[in-house]
């Protein structure tokens, strides 16, 4: 178990490496202008952290010893270490109004270009604007009877019809009900698809991908029966360890959702594996990870778990299906295409009815479309597509 500062320490190594792929664009275009030709990678990631604290108001004397010493230290980059005091120097000096000058960074081609024929140019530079700016930290509270609480027990604010927004949130662990398993972390966008299935206890429900665990906790806490499963242990131990804080029960099996059988539900849960383009303004290294080469395989997958999810539901029974995808062929396109698939299968509009769900939201009739950009005032949101639909087997 780490110590108190050694917890600070690795909070704070995180934020700078998330913050600095968060601007890595107007970083690279700085660093470029003091380079004659691009460092080994280990050197320039050093360039790229100083650079971007640096810009955020670091202390120059500081910030700049601690990266020379570092590239001193570097297999096959210590003799660099004279380039990167020279550099980090004239970074210390102009940089800060430099990189507030420069364009929001744009998301790579092979998102760019799928994205902008589904929302539009200008659509898509206000989901840029939204993954520039660092997300606040949304949570959910176990007992929705105890918000007004937790609210201001927290300094939050509520949005989404429940989930309590944090802005300045700290140390998660050290905040007040973490120990206690009162509420947990999850992004408004993430919690909305059970909290619209409204009055769930004594219905039985499966979580067929249920990693992170935050729905599955959901689940239990209003009420239904609950079955999670997931295909790695890793993850689902620490949803049992969620759990465990949360004093909530549910069954957990480690198994290949595509592989479950025996038993039916009257709610099934498929937040389906995707490209996860919803979650860049959380993960902003995502665009840097990726290259969209696995699209059609993901889409593929997720068309076969919606089919097998159907032969899982009872008759009256819901299936509540999402994505943390912003590309319409991981969520409407698959909706539209699995209604043609299974004729019993029918989208429930009665569940989109709530008032704290925005028109904007309601744009595709196979569910709801969140992107990032939206409750821009109160920090934007995940992007999400999630549709809830009830089978009535012909």
């Amino acid at each position: 178990m780490c110590c108190s500062p050694c917890r600070r320490a690795i909070a704070r190594a995180q934020r700078l490496a998330v913050e600095t792929l968060r601007g890595l664009e107007r970083v690279d275009w700085l660093l470029a202008r003091h380079l004659r030709k691009t460092p080994p990678d280990h050197v320039r990631n050093i360039l790229r952290l100083a650079a971007y604290e640096l810009c955020s108001g670091g202390d120059p004397h500081g910030v700049v010893n601690a990266a020379v010493n570092l590239v001193a230290t570097a297999k096959r980059g210590g003799h660099l270490k004279g380039l990167a005091n020279a550099v980090l120097r004239k970074i210390a000096a102009d940089g800060p109004e430099a990189y507030g000058a420069l364009r929001v960074p744009h998301l790579p081609k092979w998102l760019l270009k799928p994205l902008q024929a589904a929302y539009g140019s200008p659509k898509v530079a206000d989901i840029e604007r939204a993954h520039f700016q660092t997300p606040p930290v949304d949570i959910t509270v176990k007992n929705p009877d105890e918000l007004d609480h937790w609210a201001e027990k927290l300094g939050a604010v509520v949005v989404l019809g429940g989930s309590l927004r944090l802005s300045a949130a700290g140390q998660i662990s050290a905040l007040p009900g973490y120990d206690s398993g009162a509420w947990w972390v999850q992004d408004a966008a993430a919690a909305l698809p059970v909290r619209l299935l409204g009055d769930i206890a004594g219905l039985s429900a499966l979580d067929l991908c249920a990693a992170p665990g935050g729905k599955t906790m959901q689940l239990a806490a209003a009420g239904a029966g609950t079955r999670a499963i997931d295909i790695s242990p890793t993850r689902l131990s620490r949803i049992k360890d969620n759990l465990a804080r949360t004093q909530l029960q549910a069954q957990l099996e480690a198994q290949d959702a595509l592989e479950h059988s025996g038993a039916s539900y009257d709610i099934v849960l498929l937040d389906a594996p995707c490209s996860a383009t919803g979650t860049i303004r959380r993960h902003p290294d995502l665009p840097h990870a990726k290259d969209g080469s696995d699209f059609f395989e993901l889409i593929e997958l997720q068309r076969r778990m919606i089919d097998h999810a159907v032969s899982l539901l009872n008759p009256g029974g819901h299936l509540v299906f999402c994505t943390c995808s912003l590309l319409p062929d991981e969520g409407e396109c698959q909706i539209e295409e699995a209604l043609q698939r299974h004729r019993g299968l029918k989208i429930d509009p009665s569940v989109f009815e709530a008032e704290f769900i925005d028109s904007q939201m309601m744009a595709a009739p196979e569910g709801l479309r969140l992107r990032p950009d939206m409750l821009s005032d109160q920090g934007g949101l995940d992007g999400f597509f999630i549709s809830i639909l009830r089978w009535n087997e012909e």
